[in-house]
């Protein structure tokens, strides 16, 4: 029997849920989803509560159930970008119908000779570095870099980013606008605290995204996104005249 905590600090459902939701992402239940009464057997609680933990993982779009049938893993909703356009994750994730939050890894002011220069500063100017790990229906989802200059960015260091987007915290707060860019998309092998913290096996993938945002001919973001392959994809409009390139890349360790 797994050890769950009586102690009251934290409800039964939840610690199953938990223990559910990792068991699911490290590849466990490649087969059938265990029933409820197998699942109030391996816990030794009610059923009451089984379905409890149940109810959360439906709503998190992990499970499906149908009234007199077992639980099964659902196929989970990916998140499509186009290629070519400005997009925000956050915006791509609430258009998907998926909730979403951020836990922030890091936020401080700070100095990176390499990514300076990519901004065209000062090799020793003052960045801004956010750090977040992102969550779609309490799954993990993507883990997101970003530096701005500290001189136009220093305002977002008072911002709750539990749920907002940084385009909109920067517009709202600092009066930017991203109008263009350059990203690079490729396949990785995640090392392996990119996948203890993305909640993937061994055998899958990520993609890691480096995107340079630009204002008005001015380089202001620098961005490297870790996200799940299993999750996501990205989709072209091509024609016959312009076509679409595509450069493709030897995968790396992410």
């Amino acid at each position: 029997m797994p050890a769950i905590d009586r102690s009251g600090r934290a409800p039964l459902w939840r610690q199953i849920r938990e223990d559910l939701s990792q068991r699911i992402a490290e590849g466990e239940f490649t087969g059938a989803f265990p029933a409820e009464s197998e699942l109030q057997q391996h816990y030794g609680v009610s059923r009451q509560t089984v379905r409890q933990a149940l109810r959360q993982l439906r709503e998190d779009g992990i499970v499906t159930a149908e009234r007199g049938r077992s639980p099964h893993l659902a196929t989970p909703t990916e998140i499509e970008q186009p290629v070519g356009a400005l997009y925000s994750l956050f915006e791509s994730v609430r258009a998907a119908g998926i909730s979403q939050h951020s836990v922030v890894r890091a936020l401080a002011i700070t100095t990176d000779a390499h990514i300076a220069d990519r901004l065209g500063l000062d090799l020793d100017s003052s960045l801004l570095h956010l750090a977040r790990l992102r969550l779609a229906g309490d799954e993990p989802l993507a883990l997101d870099d970003v530096w701005l200059p500290a001189d136009v960015a220093r305002p977002l260091l008072h911002v709750d980013w539990h749920n907002t987007s940084l385009y909109d915290e920067l517009d709202h707060r600092c009066g930017i606008r991203l109008t263009s860019g350059q990203e690079q998309l490729r396949a990785a092998v995640p090392a392996a605290h990119v996948r203890e913290l993305l909640h993937i096996p061994p055998s899958e993938a990520v993609f890691c995204i480096d995107r340079l945002g630009i204002s008005h001919n001015q380089p202001t973001e620098w961005r490297q996104t870790i996200v799940r392959a299993d999750r996501f994809s990205m989709m072209a409009d091509f024609d016959a005249r312009t076509g679409y390139r595509i450069a493709v890349h030897r995968s790396t360790e992410a």
